[in-house]
């Protein structure tokens, strides 16, 4: 692992192989895995960089590892498509599940902090702040309506385009902000559709919608990011993994 707790470039890779490897590849059908040693030298990478993406898999939940039993599989959760406690984009959320992504449009704007941004966010009233909103559709339909806002003072380069918050916001974040999302927090609502959000995902008022209402934290604990996101039902399917702690 690097030195701010997140995993090597090397491990990344690791983990992502061993993903594609156990759903569609080599490890398609086994059980478990082979040994540390041996995933090593058929990578032609360190025991250390295998030992930490095994780590990764373990947290997540695709792996068990028990002494005497060696490396487990855990096929249910392989085969999740969507989960709500991992992070991942919006249009790579959509294709896992199976649909054509797209964004029918991002509206970014400036606004100062209101009284709700100030208990969000942990700013004073009057801050200025970005607020980014995006929606997402799954084979053309609306699926995902999302707000992103974060602080204006977080922004470190001298300037930037309004088309790069057209990109995902963790991207914005990294190369304007110099920083980026290491934990999130999210509260688990179910909401009716007013006619705001009845118009934009295009459903009847008053349907029920998924609301998660996220806070984005850097390494060192800081809020950075407020995110809003309201979900369309009968299109993705969200899976929460619960671990028991021993």
């Amino acid at each position: 692992m690097e030195s701010n707790g997140k995993p090597s470039q090397v491990a990344a890779q690791v983990v992502r192989w061993l993903l594609e490897e156990m759903k569609s590849g080599e490890f398609r059908y086994a059980e478990r895995l082979p040994p540390e040693t041996k995933l090593a030298a058929k990578l032609g990478v360190s025991r250390t960089a295998v030992r930490d993406g095994m780590a990764i898999l373990e947290r997540e939940g695709f792996v068990g590892r028990k002494q005497g039993l060696g490396t487990v599989i855990y096929r249910n959760v392989l085969e999740v498509k969507t989960r709500i406690d991992l992070e991942k984009e919006f249009l790579d959320m959509v294709a896992e599940a199976g649909f054509t992504p797209g964004t029918a449009y991002t509206d970014v704007r400036r606004a100062q902090a209101d009284d709700t941004d100030a208990v969000r966010l942990k700013v004073p009233v009057g801050e200025p702040l970005i607020h980014i909103t995006r929606l997402i559709t799954a084979d053309g339909t609306p699926a995902i309506y999302c707000v992103d806002s974060l602080p204006v003072r977080l922004i470190c380069a001298d300037t930037y385009d309004v088309s790069d918050l057209q990109e995902p916001i963790f991207s914005f974040l990294k190369k304007y902000c110099g920083t980026d999302v290491f934990v999130d927090l999210t509260e688990i609502h179910a909401v009716n559709a007013d006619e705001h959000l009845a118009a934009e995902l295009q459903v009847p008022l008053g349907t029920a919608l998924l609301h998660l209402n996220e806070r984005g934290y850097d390494f060192c604990g800081n809020l950075i990011l407020c995110s809003q996101e309201y979900y369309r039902e009968g299109i993705l399917t969200h899976t929460i993994l619960r671990k028991k702690i021993e």
